[in-house]
């Protein structure tokens, strides 16, 4: 596992601490590979999901650190999403 991936789940298992998200997310980060997000929290993993956000690993970094706010890097073409889009707006807000 890359030292990305471990430094990722670690920030979102700090960001999720009592969000109330009901959903499977997967974060598909470019030549690194994904992240599994649910109501258990966040974990290395490449599984279905109701949504799937992927980006290059910058991007995901920034919006991790707070620094890129989700639905602009979406807006921008950063970030692109697949399956749920209620689902995504519902983690944007946790995460934003």
């Amino acid at each position: 596992m890359s030292e990305f991936l471990e430094q990722a789940v670690a920030e979102l298992n700090t960001k999720m601490a009592g969000a109330d998200f009901d959903g499977i997310a997967k974060f598909a980060i470019a030549d690194e590979g994904a992240i599994m997000l649910d109501g258990d929290g966040a974990r290395v993993g490449d599984e279905e999901a109701d949504v799937t956000l992927s980006a290059d690993s910058e991007t995901f970094q920034s919006i991790f650190e707070g620094d890129m706010n989700p639905t602009s890097a979406f807006m921008t073409g950063k970030l692109s999403v697949d399956g749920d889009m209620g689902m995504a707006m519902k983690l944007a807000s946790v995460l934003g």
